[in-house]
């Protein structure tokens, strides 16, 4: 079984930052469960938006992208449902 790297963008790094901690944890761990397999049963693709997945933690949702060829999935944003695509 192949696992993929994860790589942060720096606004989504500086979001589990900001959080607290119990809340950073459950948004790492459901980005560890994507290291297994990047397309999980809760994950949606965003309209109109080519390669771009979201995943959802309570209020809280994941954007992110993935990489086949390199193994790699790219965390794009991650915030609130009401200003994630902004």
């Amino acid at each position: 079984m192949v696992t993929f790297d994860v790589s942060y963008s720096s606004r989504s790094r500086k979001f589990l930052k900001k959080v607290d901690k119990i809340l950073a944890k459950r948004l790492v761990e459901k980005i560890e469960k994507l290291m297994e397999n990047p397309i999980i049963h809760d994950t949606k693709t965003v309209e109109g938006s080519k390669g771009l997945f979201r995943i959802r933690v309570g209020d809280y949702r994941i954007l992110y992208e993935v990489d086949y060829r390199n193994n790699l999935i790219g965390v794009i944003k991650i915030d609130k449902r009401r200003r994630i695509y902004d």
